[in-house]
């Protein structure tokens, strides 16, 4: 198998030659910056919640299977939190992405087998919603009138592509590393 470079580099295959220099300086190693900071960042700003309550998750994480409870919920956290940092700064970038991609792998998995459901409410609800008048505002009746089967399939799917998003970007940081502008590369001068 012949070896082919993740970036193309060549000034000869781009249609300004000029330009090489500039993508090759600039805009790739900030471009890989800009997205290890928006996907460290992100899963900091989520694992918060579970940082400050690590034992908050103890009943989900052996609703799916994974026991004891007080040892992985907290796992968990540390992992959103802390590895997301990592993430975020560039620092052991591969292993903080691998844990946080298994993680979220995980979660994608769950969407996928745990759908919301068809709806919030019954016929009996939707009746009930209709005659209720004064207590929901339009915009809720006309957002319930199925029942919220349209709004539970919106979630659904918005969960599903969110989880596939963050699944897709923590694994290509465990593939790729930190890039140009992470610690890894300034502290160490090498990757794992």
């Amino acid at each position: 198998m012949t070896y082919a470079p993740i970036f193309d580099r060549e000034p000869r295959n781009l249609f300004i030659p000029a330009l090489g220099g500039f993508y090759e300086r600039i805009a790739q190693p900030m471009a890989w910056s800009v997205f290890r900071l928006a996907i460290g960042g992100m899963l900091a700003i989520e694992g918060w919640a579970k940082i400050t309550a690590p034992f908050a998750q103890i009943g989900f994480v052996e609703n799916i299977g994974f026991y004891p409870g007080w040892l992985w919920s907290p796992l968990l956290a540390a992992v959103q939190f802390f590895g997301g940092i990592m993430i975020a700064l560039g620092l052991f970038t591969r292993p903080a992405a691998l844990a946080n991609g298994v993680m979220l792998a995980i979660t994608l998995f769950y969407h996928f087998a745990h759908p919301y459901g068809d709806a919030f409410l019954t016929q009996a609800g939707i009746d009930a919603l209709k005659a209720g008048g004064d207590l929901f505002t339009q915009p809720a009746m006309a957002r319930l009138a199925d029942g919220g089967a349209k709004f539970l399939h919106q979630a659904q799917g918005k969960a599903e592509q969110a989880s596939l998003f963050w699944t897709g970007g923590a694994f290509m940081f465990a593939a790729f590393g930190g890039g140009y502008l992470s610690l890894d590369r300034l502290l160490f001068k090498k990757q794992f």
